[in-house]
């Protein structure tokens, strides 16, 4: 009875927060949840760290206004423009590089538009256009549709009528979107491989060196917004871009096919 109320007593005195388990706010892209990437890094780490990671899965430009705002405490994203942006506004902090894949134009395998004559990625996209084939926009500010109208731009197109259709959605829905209407669209690798057996899409065109897509991780600044949970943070980025866990996005795969790439150390 003694030991039973000994126990009680410290129960009682010890501060409920200690049995509290950490959460750690990641703002990332849907591409890395549409692919199932999430699903295989995370886990050892909240387990080795006894926390839980809350995942918001957004458009990059969604993603580091969340960072901007202080609603997170770290963001993984994929349009090194607006994460040097980010970082030269005081709004993030210690930038790494961790991991890349590319980019792929997908749509229908008659492909109305012919686009896989096209020697390079500018006139794929002007095959498109010309033939006002249906074409299937992110819409969102994400990293992807940046890297589409960047693209655009470089084939000196400005898209627009009844053939451009702008979504507003996250990848994995406009693959779906561009599949049901026989249509094209821009898609990082890695989400279309983990959908290709769902949807009728095929690879059009790939291999331009502008179709590159790097990934970086960034902590948000704690002088700038001091509840971010920088200890959690910095061991989150470390595990990232340490060995476990460069070793865990190597070695995610579907369907036999690596998804993602690490850079050599």
């Amino acid at each position: 009875m003694k030991t039973k109320l000994f126990l009680i007593l410290i129960f009682l005195l010890v501060p409920l927060s200690a049995f509290a388990t950490e959460h750690l706010r990641l703002a990332t892209t849907t591409s890395t949840e549409n692919s199932g990437l999430l699903a295989a890094i995370l886990p050892p780490f909240e387990k080795a760290h006894n926390c839980k990671i809350d995942v918001i899965a957004v458009g990059t430009g969604k993603a580091i206004k969340l960072g901007e705002a202080g609603d997170v405490d770290v963001v993984m994203v994929h349009a090194r423009a607006k994460e040097d942006k980010f970082v030269a506004n005081g709004f993030g902090v210690d930038r790494r590089d961790l991991m890349y894949n590319d980019f792929v134009l997908v749509g229908p395998a008659s492909d109305p538009a012919g686009v896989t004559k096209s020697q390079t990625i500018a006139s794929a996209m002007k095959a498109i256009a010309k033939a006002g084939a249906t074409f299937v926009s992110r819409g969102d500010d994400s990293g992807t549709h940046s890297k589409e109208k960047f693209l655009w731009k470089s084939a000196g197109t400005a898209p627009a009528g009844a053939w451009y259709l702008e979504a507003g959605r996250g990848m994995g829905e406009v693959i779906t979107m561009a599949s049901e209407r026989r249509g094209y669209t821009l898609s990082d690798r890695a989400t279309y491989l983990a959908m290709a057996g769902k949807v009728d899409l095929v690879v059009v065109s790939e291999g331009d060196k502008a179709l590159f897509n790097p990934y970086g991780v960034i902590m948000v600044n704690p002088k700038r917004h001091p509840h971010v949970n920088v200890n959690l943070a910095q061991h989150f980025m470390d595990y990232l871009t340490g060995a476990e866990g460069q070793a865990a996005i190597a070695g995610f795969s579907k369907n036999g096919k690596q998804l993602f790439f690490t850079y050599e150390k």
